[in-house]
């Protein structure tokens, strides 16, 4: 266990330096200078000049990197341009929101997923097993934005149970924050859902075709027991892949629902970092959206082990 754990540390500490070279490079090269893509075309020479000066821009790629990396692994994201003050500020502001909405999402998606899956699994071939793989396709085909305005529309406007959008703040009461989050929490989530529950049948299903499932059968268990005492564990491998990436999705890919409901999550500050090009935002923000996926992809290895006991030799 100790040797499959070093090794994918190992692996995905690589694939975060990969990740900060790419975005490094996406954000600081590829649109030219950043501080004139930041000022706009209008900009004076000095203005840009000053600019650089201030982001550091005069030294060479490589010592910028360096630099960039380093004050991160301190926690020193840099001076957004835009708000005048600390990234790490904006950022421990913002993730507040963004993190309790994917776990949030997510434990909805789960709530919905687990039963709808045994259940078409144990239902396999009947009508009611029809009826939730129609129902989970269509969920996977709609954008989850437009659940976001149906659920608007339903719960805020015509029912109003909801408010429309916005965030009270943690501090005007936990019940209350929760509440504003539970519309857009359940908009990420119905999609995500769909998919975990056509994985949980699928694996269900694969499980019950193995022998030791067809071994117990015969000796008198019934299909319903089958699948608690013997399927379910190792149907629950490929599941917990998908719940680590569903995180790392609702965490990183949330910036429409957020911008939807007015969420003043890391979502929403990515999206006002483009379009007011504060490139310091942007970067950074990413990076540690990058990293968050690679610590959950992390621990899924880990709890994948921990029910898979081959992987532990590997």
């Amino acid at each position: 266990m100790l040797q499959f754990a070093l090794t994918r540390f190992i692996s995905l500490s690589l694939s975060l330096i990969a990740a900060s070279v790419v975005i490094f490079a996406v954000i600081e090269i590829i649109p030219g200078d950043p501080a004139s893509f930041m000022l706009g075309i209008n900009a004076q020479p000095d203005t840009i000049a000053a600019l650089r000066e201030q982001l550091g821009l005069n030294g060479s790629l490589l010592s910028r990197y360096v630099n960039w990396v380093s004050g991160m692994l301190v926690g020193d994201f840099g001076i957004s341009y835009t708000y005048k003050v600390p990234v790490s500020e904006l950022i421990l502001a913002r993730v507040w929101i963004s993190l309790p909405l994917a776990v949030y999402a997510l434990a909805i998606s789960t709530l919905i997923a687990f039963p709808v899956g045994l259940i078409a699994a144990a239902k396999r071939g009947k009508t009611i097993d029809i009826t939730i793989m129609g129902t989970t396709q269509l969920g996977i085909a709609v954008p989850n934005f437009w659940f976001a305005m149906i659920l608007v529309l339903v719960f805020a406007i015509n029912l109003r149970w909801f408010s429309a959008g916005g965030f009270p703040g943690w501090e005007e009461g936990f019940l209350l924050s929760i509440k504003s989050l539970t519309l857009p929490a359940i908009a990420l989530a119905l999609p995500q859902a769909s998919i975990l529950a056509r994985i949980m049948r699928s694996s269900i299903l694969d499980t019950l075709d193995q022998d030791y499932v067809r071994t117990a059968r015969a000796k008198g268990l019934s299909q319903r027991q089958a699948i608690w005492r013997h399927a379910l564990k190792n149907a629950l491998i490929p599941v917990l892949t998908i719940i680590g990436m569903q995180f790392s999705f609702l965490m990183a890919g949330a910036i429409i629902i957020e911008n939807v409901f007015f969420l003043p999550g890391l979502g929403r500050l990515i999206f006002q970092g483009i379009t007011q090009r504060d490139l310091i935002v942007v970067e950074s923000v990413v990076m540690l959206l990058v990293f968050a996926v690679i610590i959950v992809t992390f621990i899924v290895d880990l709890t994948y082990a921990a029910v898979d006991p081959r992987l532990r030799k590997r």
